[in-house]
């Protein structure tokens, strides 16, 4: 058995790569010199431009990572906090009052290790309302976090979390029923 990576190709094509080095520079020069959370409405608008679904409640920090727009929902009062790497060759859909926390990676897209040309693979990645994904944790392709599921720092997801439910962990495994105190 072999593995030649000099035959892989890019399936997402030159239009693909020239709106992402487009959307590279415009981020760079007119968002991410901002401070923190300043211009949150400015950065929406900058997204909105190149197709991102923002809702005007929500936002993204300025040293937030997103790959390609076009692919990324957030619903109202959802954020993506500082250094998320939102790496969304498929869909990433925040339902309304999410919160990603700093540091995390979203991962839609990876390699199929089974094919010799090491094809690109993707899902959609999908956070139900009221999730909260805590500091520097990984979800992978395909996953969806239910509805009001806490994915504790540093975990590493995989899989479905179910809905209000915590998870933490390297892969990540349940802990514990979330259940609000004020309700």
């Amino acid at each position: 058995m072999s593995q030649n990576l000099l035959l892989y190709q890019n399936r997402l094509g030159l239009r693909h790569q020239l709106i992402r080095l487009l959307w590279s520079i415009v981020w760079t020069l007119f968002a991410r010199p901002l401070p923190r959370s300043v211009g949150r409405k400015w950065k929406l608008f900058v997204l909105k431009i190149f197709g991102a679904n923002v809702d005007w409640t929500s936002g993204v920090y300025s040293s937030a990572k997103v790959y390609y727009p076009a692919n990324l929902t957030l619903g109202a009062n959802s954020f993506l906090a500082e250094d998320v790497n939102c790496y969304n060759v498929a869909p990433v859909v925040l339902g309304n009052n999410v919160t990603v926390s700093q540091g995390t990676y979203l991962c839609t897209a990876s390699h199929d290790i089974c094919d010799s040309e090491h094809k690109l693979i993707t899902a959609p990645i999908i956070i139900e309302k009221c999730a909260w994904v805590a500091a520097d944790a990984f979800v992978g392709m395909g996953v969806t976090i239910g509805e009001g599921a806490v994915v504790g720092a540093r975990a590493a997801v995989f899989k479905d979390v179910a809905p209000w439910t915590v998870v933490g962990g390297n892969p990540a495994k349940f802990i514990k029923k979330r259940e609000l105190k004020n309700e």
